[in-house]
């Protein structure tokens, strides 16, 4: 009796043993295939929502600068941009009928004589004094930026030298002012305006004068006051005051022989 019990434990204990490995066996095997079909749904979930790699990168036509410089305020890719900027400062005009904005900046660079000019035309100017010197012209910058107590001084000495020659007050002031800009309203206040003359050694002034005539326009200058246009101006001749205004502007004014309130007159 007592083998038989224990063979009647054994028995058992062999049969739960089956049970469980059939069990275990069984639960193994639904695992096994719930994970499988996760990972198949994961799978087609991936491959449905990641987009492919090559549409995250910019169009291969388009270079990284143009992508990169994208105005993302205005729209504007830089070079639309600049080309806005540029007609909102150096086709301004002021003269004597039309005074410096209020709110107008500007930065400055000097240059080697310790005249100041706007930061945004310095390479231009330089550009266009390296070739004249390299067509044995020498050049030199001999105003610049001026300030408004500049300016003003400027007036008043004009002024005294027609008192000085019997002109009454009024006639002194409105001879002094074909000469000198009334202060606010003369473009060596904004920076982009110069005059140049030569250095007086190696060249002459008809020298200079002669070749930033010919030439200025090819670096984005303009002679400001040409003869025959003093009533449109309201200044007279002076060969020597040279105005940035762009390389287009500038190439279309020389082509026509026309001064700035001119050009501005038919563009607008």
């Amino acid at each position: 009796m007592m083998k038989e019990y224990w063979n009647d434990n054994d028995f058992n204990r062999n049969m739960r043993r089956k049970k469980l490995k059939r069990h275990t066996s069984r639960g193994f095997t639904l695992g096994l295939c719930c994970c499988l079909t996760a990972m198949i749904l994961a799978f087609g979930l991936t491959v449905n929502h990641i987009p492919p790699a090559v549409d995250k990168q910019p169009d291969a036509h388009l270079s990284k600068n143009t992508v990169a410089n994208t105005d993302f305020d205005t729209g504007l890719t830089t070079d639309t941009q600049s080309i806005a900027d540029e007609t909102t400062w150096c086709l301004i005009l002021v003269n004597k009928w039309n005074p410096i904005p209020e709110d107008y900046e500007a930065d400055f660079t000097e240059l080697a004589n310790g005249q100041l000019v706007d930061t945004r035309i310095y390479p231009a100017l330089q550009e266009m004094l390296d070739a004249a010197r390299s067509d044995y012209v020498y050049p030199v910058v001999v105003s610049g930026y001026r300030t408004t107590e500049k300016q003003q001084s400027l007036m008043s000495e004009k002024i005294a030298d027609y008192k000085s020659e019997g002109y009454s007050d009024t006639a002194a002031v409105s001879k002094a002012e074909t000469w000198v800009a009334v202060p606010g309203t003369s473009e060596h206040q904004l920076g982009i305006a110069v005059d140049i003359n030569a250095d007086g050694i190696r060249s002459t002034g008809k020298e200079v004068y002669k070749w930033l005539d010919l030439n200025s326009y090819k670096f984005g200058f303009i002679r400001r006051y040409p003869a025959g246009k003093t009533e449109i101006t309201g200044v007279i001749d002076e060969p020597w005051h040279y105005r940035y205004v762009g390389i287009d502007a500038a190439t279309e004014i020389y082509n026509q022989g026309i001064c700035l309130e001119e050009y501005l007159n038919k563009i607008n």
